[in-house]
């Protein structure tokens, strides 16, 4: 049996997003689980604030599927900002820079050991935007690029449309704005693609791949794009 993955939705994204995507991976033979985080749950995130409560679903959701496929390790598949949270459960160091949890915390980080693969979709690892640098930059200082050498990277970034300030573009313009601080380049309408690799990684860009569900075009998750990318989860 294929080993078993997780899926972290993105930022304000609920589990029922991913159903789909997750049916997909399932006719494929791979065993997935979402982990079933709901719109409000992303509330107390809010601001630039800890992500704790997000990190404390991933790990039950984790462990869940560890025990039920009886599997040492998963595969993990984190959507846009559920990519870099992974990076923070899978990193050693405490999430404590938000003082509300403390270094003997279990079950929040330090989850090395279960994961085999890191796949993110449209993840921004690196951002200007000021609510959501504290966070990054605890990542980008304690793990940068594919830090773990026993972990598989794969980082895929969608090519779909041009930063710019005319109509239709504005939006993706002021998204890889505040992301790289760069408006006129590519990206999937919300991350650039120049965010959306990591050093060291596997790095992928699909063409004509938007950012998520919602998007006007074919997303990371759509059944024709699926196959562009499923054979990394082996």
């Amino acid at each position: 049996m294929p080993r078993p993955t997780v899926i972290i939705p993105g930022y304000f994204a609920s589990f029922k997003d991913y159903q789909e995507l997750a049916q997909s991976l399932e006719k494929e033979g791979i065993p997935t689980l979402i982990v079933p985080i709901k719109k409000l749950d992303w509330l107390p995130t809010v601001g630039g604030r800890s992500m704790v409560p997000i990190l404390r679903k991933i790990n039950t959701t984790v462990q869940q599927t560890r025990l039920q496929y009886n599997s040492d390790q998963v595969n993990l598949i984190g959507h846009s900002a559920g990519g870099w949270i992974a990076r923070i459960y899978m990193g050693e160091k405490p999430y404590t820079i938000h003082n509300d949890v403390n270094e003997d915390t279990q079950g929040l980080w330090n989850a090395r050991p279960y994961i085999k693969s890191l796949i993110t979709l449209g993840t921004p690892h690196m951002s200007r935007e000021q609510w959501t640098r504290k966070n990054l930059d605890f990542v980008k200082f304690n793990y940068p690029g594919a830090f773990y050498e026993d972990i598989r990277y794969v980082c895929i970034a969608g090519k779909a449309i041009m930063g710019g300030r005319k109509r239709g573009q504005i939006l993706a313009y002021n998204s890889y704005k505040i992301t790289v601080g760069v408006g006129n380049t590519w990206g999937d309408g919300i991350t650039p693609v120049e965010a959306a690799h990591l050093e060291g990684a596997e790095n992928i860009t699909l063409d004509n791949v938007w950012h998520s569900p919602s998007s006007p075009g074919k997303w990371y998750g759509s059944i024709e794009v699926i196959p562009e990318w499923i054979d990394q989860l082996n």
